[in-house]
């Protein structure tokens, strides 16, 4: 589309370094915003931020602070050429999802200056998590022009990435079910068969997505590794990575408290399939 408005003033459509800014930060606010509207509206999320223990929570937020590095680099909201660029973007993207938690909980009532402070901190803390990988996958989702992506570095693909772009996209969506009492109740009411059968409907949708179906940013099937191949060394793997993740929120969040491993199977493979819904969606948008 020829440049227009701003635009064409700046010879093909080029934007100047300070709007390109202000965009990048408006795809992340956008992001944050489109991906964690659900948990913002959900009261599980509401309570956990006063019932789950600050350790846990600041143990989330550290760790969740490499992870946006690595996604920036690799897709962030604005081109990177460095690791202080992407630790600054990471950074921004914390931020950005912290106000926008702020100003929507604010609105509906949920925070307020008359509520203790750690009260308040830790219903923002629980948020920021999925709302700064959000913020980071706007610019993907959201939609780069295609002068942006033919000016941004390639990255180079590799196994341990895309695997890492996997275990994001799953903990970002794990993050937005885990909260609700839904996962609980739907692994008390399956059958040992029912369970299984869902753990393999989690494989075969997983590979689906990304390998089968050729959704635009998917990858067709890789004919020089052969399907089993493919399958064993990115959708398995994949899938004991998005397990993992499941594993580690719902101890975050105290799903597993006083709960015995037969159960704690359970609720792992129910939050996995949405995780591995996410793990797929991913490595498509990003």
């Amino acid at each position: 589309m020829s440049g227009q408005g701003e635009g064409s003033g700046q010879g093909e459509g080029r934007r100047s370094p300070r709007r390109d800014l202000i965009i990048g930060l408006g795809r992340a606010a956008a992001g944050a915003l489109l991906f964690t509207l659900p948990i913002l509206m959900t009261m599980e999320t509401w309570q956990l931020g006063v019932t789950v223990p600050a350790s846990r929570l600041l143990l989330l937020l550290a760790l969740t602070l490499p992870l946006l590095v690595g996604l920036s680099r690799i897709g962030g909201f604005r081109r990177t050429s460095s690791l202080a660029q992407d630790m600054a973007d990471a950074a921004i993207a914390i931020g950005i999802a912290a106000v926008v938690a702020a100003g929507v909980l604010g609105i509906f009532g949920v925070i307020s200056d008359a509520m203790p402070a750690s009260e308040v901190l830790g219903k923002l803390a629980i948020q920021i998590t999925p709302g700064a990988v959000g913020a980071l996958f706007g610019r993907a989702q959201l939609g780069a022009s295609n002068q942006e992506d033919a000016g941004r570095e390639e990255v180079e693909e590799s196994y341990a990435g895309e695997l890492f772009v996997m275990m994001a996209g799953a903990l970002f969506l794990s993050l937005n079910i885990a909260p609700t009492e839904e996962v609980v109740l739907i692994a008390w009411r399956m059958s040992l068969w029912q369970q299984l059968g869902l753990l393999a409907v989690s494989l075969i949708v997983m590979h689906a997505l990304v390998y089968q179906l050729e959704f635009v940013g998917g990858h067709g099937p890789r004919t020089e590794d052969g399907f089993w191949s493919l399958f064993l060394r990115f959708t398995v793997t994949g899938y004991v990575l998005v397990a993992l993740v499941s594993l580690y929120v719902l101890w975050t969040i105290g799903r597993l408290d006083g709960t015995g491993p037969v159960d704690i199977a359970g609720f792992v493979i129910v939050l996995s399939f949405p995780g591995a819904v996410g793990a797929a969606a991913a490595r498509i948008i990003v």
